[in-house]
């Protein structure tokens, strides 16, 4: 599994316990990179750490994305892993422009696969679709703020 793969999988399940906690600073955190002595000396949890603080650092803005593209779905009704697959990758749209929006796609779509349920990949793929579109043109440039 590639360093950026694993350390969005830890990110996830660092969003999903700061779901419960509203910490970061948690000391679940410490006993979760604890049990992953490698990963440090890999890069993957500075990654890691730098999406999990972006998207509760933006969490607003994240959200608002992500209720504009799922339509009929509110966010608090979300599955906890979709809706945390969502914000890991509506995060890195809008601020990991050197990562191509169908590498941040398809990743999402496969933590989903993993993670959530028999359905969250298509869910997941339908929202973060719209999203993507909103935030990037076809050659992976920022979208036009008029969303021409």
């Amino acid at each position: 599994m590639g360093t950026r793969r694993r350390a969005r999988e830890c990110a996830l399940q660092l969003l999903y316990m700061w779901e419960y906690h509203e910490s970061t600073r948690h000391p679940g955190v410490n006993a979760f990179w604890e049990t992953r002595p490698s990963e440090e000396e890999d890069g993957i949890r500075e990654f890691a750490v730098s999406l999990v603080e972006g998207v509760v650092a933006h969490l607003a803005e994240v959200d608002e994305l992500i209720r504009q593209a799922s339509l009929n779905w509110r966010i608090d009704r979300m599955a906890t892993v979709d809706r945390n697959i969502l914000r890991l990758a509506t995060y890195e749209l809008m601020n990991q422009s050197d990562t191509p929006l169908k590498v941040v796609l398809n990743e999402a779509i496969e933590l989903s696969k993993r993670y959530g349920s028999e359905d969250s990949s298509a869910f997941v793929n339908g929202v973060l679709d719209k999203i993507g579109s909103t935030l990037r043109t076809d050659d992976g440039e920022p979208a036009s703020k008029t969303g021409n």
